[in-house]
């Protein structure tokens, strides 16, 4: 059976969380074991949400902590101590994936690290790293960077040593192309998926006002300060549930009562709760708000999970959401920043019915049909797998299965393993 390695080396993403990245890894794991791998997961950040059919996959986990010591010095050292025992830390994972051994590597890019580069080199085996963002550039405009010469070199280390780069979008990928230009056909553009087992087509509930659903952490750039404006001049009678928590919440609560608003704020829930937490919706919104040039690399992963529900989605037309909304066939963009037509596509689809369900059911079909994670892992195989074309048939149920041989796998109507080049 392949042994994989899967490092996780920033801070910011609990592999057990409720986040986007949190879902991204989960994933990645069960399209690995739906191959027969066996992973192993080192990570420097868990949580405590774990799925029951991943309870049973190795953990090592490496945190990377806080010395009380630093909270006396200034901003600027206390942050190049913090990036230093990153650094460390990553390479401490390293060191224990080189000491347990594996078939192939698959890293999700973080800032300093160079454990793919490091395993990979030692046990000499394919490497594949996966870019979700441009974190050197984003930690520099949003948080703070001290040893960029640093990241950046890091980022070439691990380029270099990887047989495949899977960027989640093409901004992504020329992103690291402007760093790292030898990498050439190595950089894939692989945008996210959604487990379309779990995640399932649900119907608008009845006897009640449709309600639009918005899912995501409650952050600037998801715009829902937006959708609160928009309720708030519609023409058609709609009701508002918010699943998620961040340090928006409180602004976004005082802002929906003072529009007279009744919103049905859920909080964060674990990756599991997400089908009952899209459970009766009528709408789903992605309104993002307009970005600056270079921030809208996403690849949205609610989304994929909006259009895996049947839900038709009304979307921003920003960054790469025209890709995966198709306008007036899965759903509806506008122009981002305008609660006046954000309102006005929602008040559309709540007056019509019947184009509601045609444009949901038309999303479900595209993410069946091209969207699964099972296919995104596919792509980035392709090359470095023979197996990589190997595709989850149809009737695979993603549940926990009890083989009394080998105890809890995840996954039934498996096929062959993954047989590495």
């Amino acid at each position: 059976m392949t042994r994989l390695a899967y490092l996780s080396a920033d801070p910011g993403v609990p592999a057990f969380g409720t986040k986007g990245a949190s879902v991204h890894v989960q994933e990645i794991l069960r399209a690995f074991r739906l191959r027969g791998a066996s992973p192993t997961l080192y990570t420097v950040r868990t949580d405590d949400h774990v799925p029951a059919d991943l309870a049973d996959v190795p953990v090592v986990h490496l945190p990377v902590d806080s010395d009380r010591a630093d909270r006396a010095l200034p901003q600027r050292e206390r942050v190049a101590r913090r990036e230093q025992r990153q650094v460390q830390v990553a390479s401490d994972l390293a060191a224990r994936a080189i000491a347990d051994g594996a078939d192939v590597v698959y890293e999700r890019y973080s800032l300093f690290s160079t454990a793919l580069a490091e395993v990979t080199q030692a046990l000499g085996v394919p490497g594949i790293l996966e870019v979700n963002a441009p974190l050197i550039d984003e930690q520099a405009t949003h948080r703070h960077l001290v040893d960029r010469d640093g990241a950046v070199q890091s980022l070439r280390t691990q380029v270099a040593a990887a047989s495949v780069i899977a960027c989640v979008s093409r901004p992504v990928a020329d992103w690291v192309l402007r760093h790292c230009p030898d990498a050439g056909e190595r950089v894939r553009v692989t945008p996210n998926g959604v487990n379309t087992a779990r995640i399932v087509p649900t119907a608008p509930s009845a006897g009640s006002s449709p309600t639009v659903l918005f899912v995501g952490t409650l952050k600037p750039w998801h715009g829902v300060e937006v959708l609160l404006d928009a309720a708030a001049v519609a023409q058609e009678d709609w009701q508002i549930r918010i699943v998620g928590d961040g340090p928006q919440g409180v602004a976004l609560a005082e802002q929906a009562e003072r529009l007279g608003l009744t919103v049905d704020f859920r909080g964060a829930v674990a990756p599991s709760e997400i089908p009952a937490a899209l459970a009766g919706a009528t709408i789903a919104v992605a309104p993002y708000p307009a970005f600056v040039d270079g921030d809208d690399y996403f690849s949205p992963l609610k989304i994929y999970e909006y259009a895996a529900a049947g839900l038709p989605v009304v979307a921003s037309r920003v960054g790469q959401v025209p890709t995966i909304v198709g306008h007036d066939v899965t759903g509806l963009l506008v122009e981002p920043s305008d609660p006046q037509a954000l309102a006005a596509a929602i008040d559309a689809l709540v007056a019509d019915p019947q184009r509601a369900r045609d444009y949901g059911a038309a999303g479900r079909a595209v993410v069946e049909a091209a969207h699964s994670w099972d296919a995104v892992l596919g792509q980035i195989l392709d090359g470095v797998c023979d197996d990589a074309r190997h595709s989850v048939p149809k009737d695979t149920h993603y549940g926990v299965v009890e083989d009394k041989h080998h105890g809890v796998v995840a996954g039934a109507g498996r096929e062959q393993l993954v047989q590495i080049a």
